[in-house]
């Protein structure tokens, strides 16, 4: 069945497209186009398109099966941008025998083809939906392959490893050879540790796709309003010399190397009979509790941490006073220190991209299925325990890898994911 749905995004624009896949594609293209004789496929032709009401002077493009995206014939048109000249030619195409795509169906089509894996097609949609130029980057490489490919790998030695144990079962007689049984041993020690190294860059790949939760805190009067106007470029929080100013939390957002970060100015940590300061004294130590890093405007004793987040100590106001012992000194007002404050928060709130991340919690959660029945077939080959014990273990390790690639996914998983998109995708 053809599917056709308009590509580009609604409204008024300089071009649009209308895009069309599946067997007859180029057969309902001929009866809308004037150009005849042969397409060539990847080849852009000039002509007129039949929108039934009206003509539109524009391009058709043919890409042949397998060769395509989706892996069929596929077919767009691209016409002016005008929103009733792109509506109606796709009323054409419908018309004409397509049906209206669903949501993500172009994509589902090249999965379901085997032009690329499930993980894939979530980082094309990752890359649609992404806020930062990191994201984009993280999302290409899952669009690239990445994770598939590692999956895939691990895969193939389990299926090895799997191919040993089953003749082994098949004819008891024979056992297991000890060198066997260390390959074996070899290949899930390995894979245990591959996915164990994998799942550490979840915490990366979360806080790249939700971005880095910062927080500002100190004492009242210590800056910090001031140093969240300087990080953002723009007055976003109140400065005033009267202390207690800010009562609540305040918040903007920077993008650092293309990595976004939250920033949330908080009111100033000291003890008040004041029920609203109070409030906000409690609010910021909220924040600083959901944390990925803090910036501590250094004046007096420290409050106390949460334990495990980094935190960055800023001595602030460095054009009046020059504290000691601080990561880093800033002036909100000169400028000082500004670029190496946000060299910190990205070392310590981000650190570094690898070519594999983890940022859906789906992927988290598979691979930790897919580590935990690897660690149970280790402990079972180490004890010397027949292989009809973990040769489950290894097939369920199998099963987690594949629902990355979508070779094992449920139908209602596949249908979730494609379901993400938009129409035209």
């Amino acid at each position: 069945m053809v599917i056709s749905a308009i590509a580009t995004a609604e409204g008024r624009g300089g071009v649009a497209i209308i895009r069309m896949s599946g067997e007859g594609a180029l057969a309902i293209a001929r009866k809308m186009f004037s150009r005849t004789g042969e397409f060539v496929p990847n080849r852009m032709y000039p002509g007129e398109i039949d929108g039934g009401a009206f003509r539109d002077y524009g391009l058709l493009v043919y890409f042949a099966p397998p060769k395509s995206f989706t892996g069929e014939e596929v077919v767009e048109f691209h016409c002016h941008g005008g929103r009733e000249i792109a509506h109606g030619i796709l009323r054409r195409t419908l018309a004409l025998g397509a049906r209206l795509a669903e949501r993500g169906e172009f994509t589902k089509r090249a999965f379901l083809n085997g032009k690329l894996s499930l993980s894939a097609a979530e980082g094309m949609a990752d890359m649609i939906n992404a806020d930062s130029e990191a994201q984009i980057r993280a999302g290409y490489l899952l669009y690239g392959e990445k994770l598939a490919t590692e999956c895939r790998r691990m895969q193939a030695a389990l299926r090895t490893a799997l191919a040993s144990v089953e003749v082994d079962i098949d004819y008891p007689e024979e056992d297991l050879n000890p060198r066997s049984r260390t390959e074996i041993e070899h290949t899930m020690s390995e894979i245990d540790a591959s996915l164990s190294n994998l799942m550490k860059e979840y915490a990366v790949g979360k806080k790249l796709k939700e971005g880095i939760r910062v927080v500002i805190c100190g004492r009242p009067n210590a800056g910090k309003s001031s140093l969240l106007n300087a990080l953002l470029g723009y007055d976003r929080a109140i400065v005033s010399d009267l202390a207690g100013t800010t009562r609540d939390t305040v918040e903007g957002q920077l993008s650092i190397r293309g990595v976004l970060f939250h920033l949330t100015d908080t009111a100033g940590l000291r003890a008040s009979a004041d029920r609203i300061e109070s409030e906000g004294v409690r609010r910021a130590e909220q924040a600083m509790r959901a944390a990925d890093v803090i910036v501590y405007l250094k004046e007096g004793e420290p409050p106390a941490f949460p334990a495990g987040t980094p935190v960055i100590t800023v001595g602030a106001k460095c054009d009046l006073v020059r504290r000691e012992g601080c990561d880093v000194l800033v002036s909100s007002k000169t400028g000082e220190g500004l670029e190496a404050l946000k060299d910190l928060l990205y070392a310590r709130g981000y650190g570094r991209e690898g070519d594999v991340m983890l940022m859906e919690e789906r992927h988290y959660r598979a691979f930790e299925r897919a580590e935990h029945a690897a660690a149970d077939a280790l402990a079972a080959v180490k004890a010397g325990l027949p292989p009809e014990l973990y040769a489950e273990d290894l097939r369920r390790a199998y099963a987690a890898l594949g629902e990355l690639t979508g070779e094992t996914a449920s139908e209602d998983v596949v249908n979730e994911i494609f379901e993400k998109f938009c129409v035209g995708k």
